[in-house]
């Protein structure tokens, strides 16, 4: 189909949906609005919508964002966004739980790092680095994610609890391994919850913290020396804290 413009002089959608598309895709279920897979030049459409949907959040309340903006920033036009999205925030959840599925990261660090000996510390450090680089990498689509988990919408507080739930397993495993460096009361999901808690507010709230006048490199190293101490139930190395 090609493109002819409405009466206000905004390009009416170009036709992303073309079935000669079709042949191309990972395999995965994604669907337009009305149910159509979409082909190469759907999927490239599409992605080029959400990324000027994660770019204006880094400078937008996402309260603010029209789709019209998000459109021409897009080079294209407000009806080939509705194929795709019903709205903005339907937008904003494929953001959101594309970012969840990059936190397996932070997962990866907990399942593959070392826990005992030397290495330990080492492995927190990584840790709190990899939460804190997370947070700055995602920080404008984890700032809608909390506030709307903070005001009940079940569709974000999903997606925050299934990033956040698969470390608090990972830490577990990696506390129950060592249970006999811990209180025979300790329980290690329990910790790994706390634990886990303290890395997702204090990296989302870093530069509050350093307005107080802490250093990054303090707060970082504090939050190594907790996570170390909780998981491993020895102290740090010496020299940690140099």
């Amino acid at each position: 189909m090609s493109s002819r413009s409405d009466r206000d002089g905004v390009a009416v959608a170009e036709s992303t949906l073309d079935a000669s598309d079709a042949t191309a895709g990972n395999g995965d279920e994604l669907r337009a609005a009305d149910g159509r897979v979409p082909g190469r030049r759907g999927r490239a459409t599409r992605q080029r919508l959400l990324d000027e949907t994660a770019e204006m959040l880094k400078s937008s309340n996402y309260r603010d964002l029209k789709v019209v903006d998000i459109a021409r920033a897009a080079g294209t036009s407000p009806a080939t966004f509705y194929q795709y999205f019903p709205e903005v925030e339907s937008a904003i959840l494929v953001l959101a739980e594309d970012m969840a599925h990059e936190g397996s990261v932070l997962t990866t660090i907990v399942a593959e790092g070392a826990w005992r000996g030397r290495n330990a510390y080492p492995t927190a450090e990584r840790l709190v680095d990899g939460f804190f680089d997370f947070w700055e990498s995602h920080r404008s689509v984890m700032r809608v994610v909390d506030l709307a988990t903070e005001e009940g919408d079940q569709r974000f507080r999903n997606i925050r609890t299934r990033l956040l739930n698969e470390v608090v397993v990972a830490l577990a495993e990696a506390i129950s391994r060592q249970r006999d460096r811990h209180p025979p009361d300790l329980d290690p999901t329990a910790t790994a919850g706390v634990l886990v808690a303290m890395l997702a507010t204090v990296a989302g709230h870093r530069y509050g913290v350093e307005f107080w006048g802490i250093r990054t490199d303090d707060i970082r190293r504090s939050m190594a020396r907790i996570v170390h101490t909780t998981v491993t139930g020895q102290k740090p190395p010496s020299g940690s804290s140099d």
